[in-house]
């Protein structure tokens, strides 16, 4: 399987899909997939930009409208995850990822999905301490706050990738695990970016949470961007003598390297995307304690409910829904209008939160409760009890509960604080 990998999109969907044609003609291969490592900006219309977390100066429409309306068709199937820069109010109606266009399927702020028999796997957004153990608190509008905040990782979503034990083949992040310059070419790194040195002698360049998953998922290759520059390393698991491939690639520039095809191992095509059994069955598990406030999410619970959450039982109930229902994503539907190119401004956007129906259709196979909008803002009491005897998790938190449950199932280690500043270089 050949596939494309872009770094950061920044929109540019015409030239990133034209660079990819002409590759294939020069090249004469065929390319089944692009991928693309965050900053996409799937933005609809001017009211998507009011949520695209970039300077004002940056503020563009680009080209992601026209194949959202479907005045233009991708000539591969693409799947992206979130970066820094994203129009969230988007992302956030397919949180546990779908159609953003068709044939662009956005992998959801964490997720794995499979494309023929590859297994691929990603984490949406950028790290940041200062809210990596907040709940998704965020509500729609957003504020200026809230659409910095909102494109960043959190425990939850990190916790939940935490716990797939089957293989990966490729893991998508925005920006790159903490740690990984020193498996590269880090002198020409410093040639090309002589200002990281800095953040790597300190440690914070750049995701710890993602430093994690690479020791734990060990997946074949792992793909990043939001650094701006090609960067390629060797990662050595010493537990079971794999190696994880990692490249990083540049934005949408001429002259720059921003686009690389790698050959993947796979069974012969066609490719059809499929959704993950052992990632739906892991959705089910956790969903109870989704975090909609800003105090983490309370994984304690889950250990009284248990016996009935137990995670063989979920990939039953998983496999058994598959069979009624054919394994593919849900189809792509239009949720908001269209950028109106003859007459910029004409329409009138509504405000708030949308249900995507593919996200709705997603949680009744899987028998899930809605937590997206603030109608589920009622729901925290039961997440975080605050009152009676139940467990509260910061006043009255159980430390022997605490301790059982995490030797039972994998939880990231907590790190030390990183520099608040965003990168906001476009």
């Amino acid at each position: 399987m050949k596939i494309a990998v872009q770094g950061c999109m920044h929109g540019e969907l015409d030239d990133v899909y034209a660079t990819l044609l002409h590759v294939q003609k020069v090249e004469n291969i065929k390319i089944d997939l692009l991928i693309c490592c965050g900053d996409f900006q799937a933005v609809r219309n001017e009211r998507d930009l009011e949520s695209l977390n970039v300077p004002r100066k940056y503020l563009r429409m680009h080209s992601f409208h026209k194949y959202y309306s479907g005045e233009k068709a991708a000539p591969v199937p693409t799947i992206f995850i979130g970066g820094n820069h994203e129009a969230s109010n988007y992302l956030w109606e397919l949180y546990y990822g779908g159609w953003a266009a068709p044939q662009i399927y956005f992998l959801g702020i964490a997720g794995v999905i499979k494309f023929g028999n590859v297994r691929i796997g990603g984490l949406s957004e950028i790290y940041k301490k200062h809210d990596f153990y907040k709940g998704h608190y965020e509500k729609q509008p957003y504020n200026e706050n809230d659409i910095r905040s909102r494109c960043h990782v959190r425990e939850f979503d990190v916790h939940k990738l935490m716990q797939v034990e089957e293989p990966i083949d490729i893991f998508i992040s925005h920006d790159w695990p903490l740690g990984i310059t020193a498996c590269g070419d880090l002198k020409s790194l410093l040639r090309q970016k002589p200002f990281f040195e800095q953040e790597i002698e300190e440690g914070t360049l750049r995701n710890r949470a993602a430093a994690e998953l690479l020791r734990t998922l060990k997946p074949s290759h792992w793909f990043s961007a939001h650094l701006h520059c090609k960067f390629s390393a060797f990662v050595r698991h010493k537990e079971n003598g794999s190696v994880t491939k990692f490249l990083a690639l540049d934005k949408c520039l001429p002259g720059q390297i921003f686009l690389q095809v790698v050959d993947i191992p796979s069974e012969v095509g066609p490719y059809e995307l499929q959704y993950d059994e052992e990632w739906l069955a892991i959705t089910r598990k956790f969903n109870p304690v989704f975090p909609r406030t800003r105090y983490r999410a309370n994984f304690s619970y889950l250990f009284y409910i248990d016996a009935k959450l137990d995670i063989r039982d979920c990939r039953q109930f998983v496999r058994n829904k598959m069979q009624m229902r054919s394994g593919k994503p849900f189809q792509f539907i239009h949720t908001a209008p269209c950028y109106n190119t003859v007459q910029p401004g004409s329409i009138k956007y509504p405000f708030g939160h949308c249900r995507n129906p593919q996200t709705e259709a997603l949680l009744r196979l899987l028998e899930l409760e809605y937590f997206l909008d603030d109608s589920s803002a009622s729901q925290s009491p039961k997440l975080f009890p605050s009152t009676g005897s139940t467990i509260m998790w910061k006043e009255r938190r159980n430390e022997n509960v605490v301790k059982q449950f995490n030797a039972k199932h994998k939880r990231p280690r907590e790190s030390e604080e990183l520099d608040e500043d965003e990168n906001q270089e476009l």
